[in-house]
């Protein structure tokens, strides 16, 4: 008797045991559910909630640089680019999605415009922040919405440094889509001397911001640049770059124009050149080929990028002539619906290297290669019309100065690679 009740309690207990393991089973299986969901929808999150910080932030920063007030030796204009950077980057993030959601203002936190001097390379950080986003198995230990949060900071980076006074203190930058026109560093405004210091890369004159007036870029060579020496350097006369060797022509992504473009030194100009990046404190071929149709392939290569060969291209718009500037995409824009709106960026922009050309004036000729000391950005027939291309006026090109970015001779370091058309480099510099 006592044996069979001995064996009665044993399959009791095991009773209990094998309840016990199933109860503890639960709460494994729920925290490995809790694990294997929960962790990932977090982690899912997290990487979608980084995605949208770096986008709001390079967004803000290319706001500044496309702005021009990183030029802007005196940092007054850098204020008002703030404003657009920081709607600029609200807007972007707003059309990110985060746990299947979109981000709205109170989930994201833009900076405000630093105190004091505004820096010619600032920096743009966006953090995002979420408090409510549901679990679903942690919600067995009484989580129900965790949260998360990222930040991104990118930079808007003007070599120039508008404090800059030591040589060697820059790293140089190599925008791409540079255009084949190697412009002496000679300001063009009244009593101008240079536009960048040749050692720092300083910029000398700030207010040749938003310069437009009756000098008009022109080559120097009166098309032809054959014979020995070149011109006497002047402002704003350009000597064409050499296609063969610095500026290679596109081969793909070229646009369609009427006529037809047909050699390489108009594809240069209404192409991106992306293969061959021009660097600051490089140095670039004149092109000294005997060429008596350049004056009309000026005009017709830009005519062809800036869609204005019925006098119906971009505009800067006049209530935005100075830092930060903004565009009035024309009629001939080719993204539909978009006339007369006000655009930060427009294939009128363009970016063109500046060489040195010694402490004149007088100025010598230049000679095979030239040193590139900094680099102009333009914006080619500010009002929107034609450049001719037949007449006394034919080749000459009628231009605002949007931005500028000096290296000097004295920079140093691995380039930054620039961005399009802006000779100032936006980089996520956090995370890594």
């Amino acid at each position: 008797m006592r044996r069979k009740r001995n064996i009665t309690n044993l399959k009791s207990q095991r009773g209990v045991v094998i309840t016990l393991v199933a109860v503890l089973m639960l709460f494994v299986v729920g925290a490995m559910a809790a694990l294997s969901i929960d962790v990932v929808t977090f982690y899912t999150a997290r990487s979608e909630a980084q995605l949208a910080a770096d986008a709001a932030a390079l967004a803000g920063a290319r706001a500044l640089a496309n702005s021009g007030a990183t030029s802007d030796t005196t940092g007054v204009s850098m204020a008002n680019a703030w404003t657009v950077a920081q709607a600029v980057a609200l807007q972007v993030a707003e059309q990110n999605q985060v746990a299947g959601t979109n981000l709205t203002a109170a989930q994201v936190t833009v900076p405000a415009a630093p105190a004091g001097t505004l820096p010619t390379n600032p920096t743009f950080t966006v953090s995002v922040q979420l408090t409510n986003l549901p679990t679903f198995f942690a919600r067995i230990w009484g989580t129900k919405f965790i949260t998360l949060s990222a930040s991104a900071t990118a930079e808007a980076y003007n070599p120039s440094g508008a404090s800059a006074t030591t040589a060697g203190t820059t790293i140089p930058v190599a925008p791409i889509c540079v255009k084949p026109w190697l412009l002496p560093n000679i300001d063009p405004s009244p009593g101008g001397t240079t536009i960048f210091s040749a050692t720092t890369g300083a910029i000398t004159n700030s207010a040749l911001l938003g310069w437009t007036s009756g000098t008009q870029l022109q080559t120097a060579c009166s098309n032809n640049c054959s014979p020995p020496p070149l011109p006497t350097p002047i402002a704003w006369n350009f000597y064409p770059g050499d296609a063969t060797t610095t500026f290679p022509p596109p081969t793909h992504a070229l646009p369609t124009c009427a006529p037809a473009l047909t050699t390489p030194y108009e594809e240069s100009i209404a192409g991106c050149i992306q293969t061959n990046a021009i660097a600051c404190n490089s140095t670039a071929n004149i092109d000294t080929n005997n060429y008596f149709t350049r004056k009309t392939e000026t005009a017709h290569g830009v005519n062809c990028l800036t869609h204005s060969a019925t006098n119906k291209g971009d505009q800067v718009d006049p209530a935005y002539a100075s830092p930060p500037f903004q565009f009035l995409a024309g009629n001939d824009n080719p993204i539909t619906g978009l006339a007369g709106n006000d655009v930060m960026v427009s294939d009128s922009l363009v970016t063109v290297p500046v060489f040195d050309v010694g402490s004149g004036p007088p100025f010598s000729p230049p000679t095979n290669p030239v040193q590139i000391i900094g680099f102009v950005q333009l914006f080619l027939s500010p009002n929107g019309m034609a450049t001719p291309t037949f007449g006394m006026n034919r080749g000459r090109v009628n231009t605002t100065v949007i931005n500028m970015a000096g290296c000097g001779t004295g920079a140093t370091g691995t380039p930054i690679l620039g961005n399009g058309a802006s000779p100032v480099a936006v980089r996520l510099i956090s995370p890594p």
